[in-house]
């Protein structure tokens, strides 16, 4: 009886490793679109989508790195929380852009560009997966924060 609830238990958590592995890869591949995008307008054609999917991998992890470490140490100089999480937030702004350039063999302003017209692109295919979703399936509740109901 042990046995079949400890099989039973393992087979449970293998199934939910891989369902969260394989959404964890198709929302980097979803995200990577929008920077692939941007970066082949902006580089006039010389971004790779393997490129892009570095990129968007390191970028969230350099962000997290430094806004974590920034805000941290921050915090322990000047013991106020609010002021170090902004200047920690803008010094992970930067190092975020900072992967673009260096991803991207680019200068600071087309990086800038580029997670900017990302993001912008990103909010477009939000918005129309959104409509395609609501076409099909009337009663489906909006995936992005825009309250497309009026559209």
């Amino acid at each position: 009886m042990l046995e079949q609830l400890l099989l039973k238990g393992a087979t449970e958590i293998a199934v939910i490793a891989a369902a969260v592995i394989i959404g964890l890869i198709a929302i980097w591949i979803i995200v990577t679109i929008p920077v692939w995008i941007a970066a082949k307008i902006l580089t006039l054609g010389k971004a790779k989508f393997t490129r892009a999917m570095l990129v968007t991998a390191a970028g969230p992890i350099v962000y997290g790195i430094v806004f974590f470490i920034a805000a941290a140490v921050l915090t322990v100089a000047l013991g106020n929380s609010t002021m170090p999480a902004i200047v920690a937030f803008i010094l992970a702004f930067i190092a975020w852009i900072g992967v673009f350039k260096k991803g991207f063999a680019t200068g600071w302003i087309r990086a800038l560009a580029i997670a900017i017209l990302a993001t912008v692109v990103f909010a477009v295919i939000g918005v129309v997966i959104t409509l395609i979703i609501q076409a099909i399936v009337p009663g489906a509740p909006p995936i992005t924060p825009f309250p497309l109901q009026q559209v």
